[in-house]
């Protein structure tokens, strides 16, 4: 317990050291940054809604699969 006492205020003045470090950085990012990550949105995006009808069919595929045994038992 006093080494958690001890380790929790290291941890915080390393978290705000490294806040206060990163905030200046991310006012001198490139120009070109903005547009590569909209670009690189998009990607995702158009990944996202390709992946959503392989999702659906494979959920509705094990959906059955595991109702189907217990269909065929009571119908036997």
């Amino acid at each position: 317990m006093k080494l958690v006492k001890k380790i929790i205020p290291f941890l915080a003045s390393v978290v705000a050291l490294l806040a206060f470090s990163i905030a200046p950085a991310q006012a001198a990012l490139n120009a070109a940054v903005g547009p590569a990550f909209t670009q690189l949105q998009t990607d995702v995006l158009a990944l996202v809604d390709m992946v959503w009808p392989v999702l659906i069919a494979v959920t509705v595929a094990f959906i059955i699969l595991r109702l189907f045994p217990k269909a065929a038992n009571k119908a036997v």
